[in-house]
């Protein structure tokens, strides 16, 4: 058995919180000595120095600050440790913090002979470990490794060292865990002789912050004998990152007269250094300001909150005196508080200084003339007007009203987009003879509304002067359309209506002549002097140039002026209809079997060109002075149609029966009109009719139906 004496795995501690990013390491953060032993007294005394303790930050040690993990006892301003009391047990082993706003670092004091008091790291020091110190039980006691990121060669370099007075002989450290034996792997080592715990090449904190690996202790065999016990590897910041500008471009507004100290915009940069250290820190300034006129600092940055404020009188932010009412900063971030010796980085900041409807918009001259010829509509004139504001708001843009001088509303007036002129414009045809000069009282205002402390003033409106000029206008008919209404068939030279054309140019007292400009069918007639319109021929409704019984036509009066001017008439001569069309059947073909049971053989139609009552309802009959009695037979079905049936089989042949209709006109007009009827042969679902005989008609019928046309001519 090996002696009891206690089991003391110490790590030593490398240094913690190295701030800087270019300065040599060959000063070296820290406890110049970082494990001390003791023997047990028998009594710490009272204000006794138990040793020194060296600490140096490499800046000057300011604002030093030691913890003790034991209550008992503290470390003065030189380093010595010593009692605050007399005390007998303090335990195993006692730890030692010293921190400044540089760099910290832990020292560890054995006290051979001591008794176990239990506690933790984390309980001792009371700031975060992801990994808690072993039970003071276990002959693996582990502390954390603190190693700054960064070191240059050489490697591997030494950063702690596991102890253990109680492993057997023979047995061997091993080290396993993310960095060793997992990726990524072979960071770290371990001596499995020794135990001290090296590390192969530099870290970066941004990378991994901090590894959790586990230590035990094997036999040759390679069985575990104890542990595994957690080993925390925190990687120590340096100042190697910059601040970054991130979510650019940055572009703010405010509006031009903003009080002093209006909040712009903020602008916060990002250090991916340990944010709980000065590397990570930022402090803000503007580097510089474009234009620099009319104050080269317009603006201030808040140094922790990064908010731009306006630093100028209201006064000073007056857009419409500004030489560029963009501004451009470029904003400077720096870690380590602002410190010389921070790291910066920049970005542009721009500052738009937005118009406000300050400025009311004023008519160049008082006055405007313009002329315009009678009967002329469009854009007589272009009103324009002044305005300091922005062009591209509606602080700019102008809206212009009539306030007087339209009670026809013949006028109307539109803004330009592009120039802000005011056009006005002819709607409605002005007429010399009714008035040759008008007069309008036009206003101008902003889309926007103006400031309270600003107002439309009598440059806002503005007199518009128009001569209207006289042009030789064409006569008119009156009325236009002209109406009449006559019966179809009226004897020619009939006199329809007179026109009466008037000519608008009142004062000039020129006569009018008449022509026909259009008559599609040529049955018209005007009077050149007096404008009477009578016929040339016969005016027929069922002429394809009517419509709907309308006829149309077009007349024209000419005046005497130089150049002459013509104006245009319409007349619309609505036709009534007389009885003077027969009416016609259809269908004139028809098919029947020889041996049909079913003795219909068609169905007649009947259509007359006339309109009611000359038309409908018609008369059907067979005209019997031509047909065998006892054969044909025929009924009506209604106002328009009959049917045709036979009262006995025929022989194949083809059959020609004359039918006579009658319309209901007074008088009626009666048509006859042969209906042309096949009987065929039908046998096995087959129709023959080509076999059908010469058509049975007799010399009766035929002289019947000449003598009917002869008189119809």
């Amino acid at each position: 058995m090996q002696p009891t004496t206690p089991l003391v795995l110490c790590v030593l501690l490398s240094q913690v919180l190295l701030i800087t990013s270019a300065e040599d390491l060959d000063c070296t953060p820290g406890f110049q000595q970082k494990l001390f032993h003791i023997n047990q007294p028998a009594e710490f005394i009272e204000d006794q120095a138990i040793l020194n303790l060296t600490f140096s930050d490499c800046k000057g040690n300011e604002k030093l600050h030691y913890e003790v993990s034991s209550p008992y006892f503290k470390v003065n301003n030189d380093g010595s440790l010593v009692a605050l009391r007399n005390i007998t047990a303090v335990g195993k082993t006692l730890f030692v913090h010293a921190q400044t706003p540089h760099a910290e670092d832990m020292a560890e004091l054995v006290i051979v002979g001591g008794k176990d008091i239990r506690g933790s790291l984390q309980d001792i020091f009371k700031f975060e470990r992801t990994s808690p110190v072993p039970r003071q039980k276990r002959s693996i006691v582990v502390s954390p490794i603190l190693i700054p990121e960064n070191q240059r060669q050489p490697f591997p370099r030494d950063v702690g060292k596991v102890v253990d007075s109680d492993r057997p002989e023979g047995s061997k450290f091993r080290l396993t865990g993310k960095g060793v034996d997992q990726e990524p792997k072979g960071i770290f080592r371990i001596n499995e002789n020794t135990g001290s715990v090296s590390v192969t090449r530099n870290l970066d904190r941004e990378t991994i912050a901090t590894y959790q690996l586990l230590v035990e202790t094997i036999d040759v065999n390679g069985r575990t004998l104890e542990g595994p016990v957690p080993l925390e590897v925190i990687v120590i910041d340096q100042n190697d990152n910059r601040p970054i500008f991130q979510e650019g471009p940055y572009i703010g507004h405010v509006m031009e007269g903003s009080p002093t100290g209006t909040t712009v915009m903020r602008m916060t940069a990002f250090d991916a250094d340990d944010p709980a250290t000065d590397n990570a820190l930022l402090r803000y300034n503007i580097r510089q300001q474009t234009p620099d006129r009319p104050s080269p600092n317009m603006f201030y940055i808040d140094p922790e909150k990064g908010d731009i404020v306006t630093v100028v009188s209201p006064a000073l932010l007056d857009r419409e005196t500004l030489e560029n009412p963009k501004y451009e900063l470029i904003i400077e971030a720096q870690d380590m508080a602002g410190l010389d010796v921070g790291l910066t980085g920049t970005a542009t900041a721009t500052i738009m200084i937005d118009d406000k409807n300050d400025h009311s918009p004023k008519f160049t001259k008082k006055e405007f003339q313009a002329t315009v010829e009678e009967g002329a509509v469009g854009v007589i004139v272009n009103l324009t007007v002044e305005d300091k504001d922005d062009p591209t708001t509606g602080a700019w843009r102008a809206a212009y009203t009539i306030i007087n001088g339209n009670p026809g509303q013949s006028f109307e007036i539109h803004t330009n987009p592009q120039t802000n002129e005011g056009m006005l414009s002819v709607v409605k045809p002005l007429d010399y003879e009714i008035s040759a000069f008008h007069t309008l009282l036009i206003k101008v205002e902003n889309e926007d509304p103006l400031v309270p402390d600003v107002s439309y003033g009598p440059s806002s409106t503005a007199t518009v002067h128009i001569t209207v000029l006289d042009v030789n206008e064409g006569p008119v008919f009156h009325p236009d359309p002209m109406m009449v209404t006559k019966q179809e068939h009226i004897s020619v030279g009939s006199v329809l209506l007179t026109a009466n054309a008037t000519d608008p140019d009142s004062l000039q007292h020129q006569t009018i002549r008449y022509s026909v400009y259009k008559d599609p069918a040529g049955w018209l007639n005007i009077n050149p002097i007096n404008g009477t319109v009578d016929t040339t021929a016969v005016l027929d409704r069922e002429s394809p140039f009517v419509h709907n019984s309308v006829y149309t036509a077009l007349f024209l009066a000419i005046d005497s002026g130089n150049p002459p001017a013509t104006g245009t008439g319409t007349l619309l001569i609505t036709l009534e209809d007389v009885n003077d069309n027969a009416p016609f059947i259809y269908p004139t073909v028809a098919e029947v079997c020889d041996d049909a049971k079913n003795l219909s053989v068609v169905i007649l139609g009947a259509s007359d060109k006339d309109l009611h009552p000359n038309t409908d309802p018609f008369k059907f009959e067979i005209h019997k002075p031509t047909v065998p009695d006892k054969v044909w037979k025929i009924s009506k079905i209604n106002n328009t149609h009959a049917l045709v049936s036979l009262l006995q089989n025929l022989n194949k042949a083809n059959y020609h029966l004359p039918i006579m209709v009658t319309d209901s006109g007074k008088p009626p007009m009666t048509n006859i009109t042969d209906l042309r009827v096949q009987v065929c042969s039908c046998k096995n679902s087959k129709v023959d009719c080509n076999t059908a005989g010469a058509p049975h008609f007799s010399t009766t019928a035929v002289l019947l139906l000449s003598f009917f046309s002869l008189a119809r001519l």
